[in-house]
């Protein structure tokens, strides 16, 4: 029974027990089964995270969070990667709960129906992240981007531009950035200005297509004085634009995330830091703390103001 508890990580096992029961299992080349475990509890030791990408640093420091905040706890996280494609994000979660995770940690609050209907009835911890703007149905970790599109309206508004446009991509999958574009775009009918002109891609978002946008809101939009992007990776191909049309002194471009790339360029992006990796780590505490019960006390939402720099 002691070494049971010590291959299970039990609390009630001293560090020199466990100790000595690893290294024998390691002697004998042991590795337990923690699929019979999960027979009698009907849960296995998995924590299943959906994100929707993986192709800028954004949701692996999300992963990177989740990962150090499971630490210590014998939980193993298990990640699926939905593309912004809901029909995909739905199989993913139906698979993922097949294997009987203790909790699932899904991005966003804008799922279908019927997903929403199977999270509800999988009888675990449900971990919304990323978002505020909407009814969560269990946790709830993240930020609004609805006031954080607003924020910057207004810090631009107050740096003195007046003339805007936006740069955007696939906002019919990418959610959050749509809520972003809309809470800007209500600021600016506050302050009875609007969008000049935009651009908007049907690919998802990268530095390439950002610049190629760019170019063509310039060429139709000369007299712009500031460009909304729906994030950083846009507003850097955004800036690379405005340097090849020498427009870098007076355009001020403004993105979402405060990537290390934004910072790293010799054009001024203005940006809203969001605490990814911080998220990450308490949507971890929360299912960890939320796995021995069967009843969590749902509801707990955990708001973050992301940081804005760059506009001054």
């Amino acid at each position: 029974m002691t070494v049971s508890r010590a291959l299970r990580g039990a609390p009630d096992v001293s560090r020199a027990t466990r100790d000595r029961v690893l290294q024998a299992a390691e002697r004998l080349n042991y590795i337990g089964n923690r699929l019979a475990l999960s027979l009698s509890s009907q849960r296995t030791d998995l924590v299943a995270v959906v994100v929707p990408s993986m192709s800028n640093i954004v949701f692996p420091e999300v992963m990177a969070g989740i990962s150090n905040g499971l630490e210590g706890s014998g939980m193993q996280a298990v990640f699926g990667i939905s593309d912004y494609d809901v029909a995909k994000e739905h199989n993913i979660i139906r698979d993922m709960l097949s294997w009987r995770p203790s909790a699932i940690i899904v991005t966003g609050l804008d799922q279908p129906d019927e997903t929403v209907r199977m999270l509800r009835n999988a009888a675990i911890p449900v971990i919304q992240i990323m978002d505020l703007d909407g009814t969560p149905i269990d946790f709830n970790v993240g930020l609004s981007h609805e006031r954080a599109g607003e924020e910057m309206a207004r810090a631009l508004i107050a740096a003195g531009r007046k003339r805007f446009g936006y740069v955007g991509s696939a906002l019919d999958r990418d959610l959050r950035a749509g809520k972003r574009r809309a809470g800007f775009e209500r600021v600016l009918h506050e302050h009875r200005l609007a969008f000049v002109g935009q651009r908007l891609g049907d690919t998802l978002s990268s530095v390439g297509l950002g610049k190629y946008l760019t170019h063509q809101l310039l060429d139709a939009e000369p007299k712009l004085d500031c460009i909304y992007y729906s994030n950083d990776d846009m507003a850097a191909g955004g800036a690379f634009a405005t340097m090849e049309a020498s427009r870098t002194d007076d355009i001020l471009i403004a993105g979402f995330n405060g990537l290390e790339l934004a910072a790293a360029l010799p054009v001024r992006i203005a940006t809203s830091r969001s605490p990814r990796r911080m998220i990450g780590e308490v949507a971890a505490r929360l299912a960890r703390g939320s796995g021995a019960t069967d009843n969590p006390s749902s509801g707990k939402i955990t708001a973050f103001v992301p940081e804005i720099t760059g506009v001054a």
